[in-house]
């Protein structure tokens, strides 16, 4: 057994720790800032990605956003409850529903837009002005060369 840790086992020093922490603050940031609307970063994904592509279907929703497959039906069906987002028959396949965001929906993501922007800022906030630029491509880097080892990867 070990008497002292390495500075490589420490967990604080960790990326997978540190991102995983940072997530976590930037769901709450998200969530404080968004707080009237009552949505969530998901939601506000799927409702973007579904506006920018109407018709999309479910999983090619899901891989859009980088989301699981197996739960975006049930952040689709919470939508569609608020009558955010509607799933119309596809006119070549009955089986396929295609998603569609209502004008409530267009609407909310408007409304919501300033509060986004907020939250995105403050996540950053910690960082010197001069260095988020550059924080974001490393970020980026690193999402993009690890993407297929997701359990959902993105096809963005």
């Amino acid at each position: 057994m070990r008497n002292e840790m390495n500075d490589a086992t420490v967990l604080e020093q960790q990326p997978g720790y540190l991102i995983r922490r940072l997530q976590q603050i930037a769901v709450a940031i998200f969530l404080e800032e968004t707080q009237p609307h009552a949505i969530t970063p998901v939601q506000y994904a799927a409702l973007q990605a579904a506006l920018r592509q109407p018709g999309l279907d479910q999983r090619t929703l899901a891989a859009r956003i980088g989301f699981d497959t197996s739960t975006i039906g049930g952040v689709i069906d919470r939508l569609e409850r608020r009558g955010l987002i509607e799933r119309r028959a596809s006119p070549t396949d009955r089986r396929v529903r295609l998603l569609h965001v209502t004008p409530d929906g267009a609407t909310l993501l408007d409304a919501l837009i300033p509060a986004m922007l907020r939250a995105q800022q403050r996540i950053v906030a910690p960082l010197p002005e001069s260095e988020r630029a550059h924080f974001m491509v490393l970020l980026k880097t690193a999402v993009d060369g690890n993407n297929d080892l997701s359990r959902a990867p993105s096809e963005a």
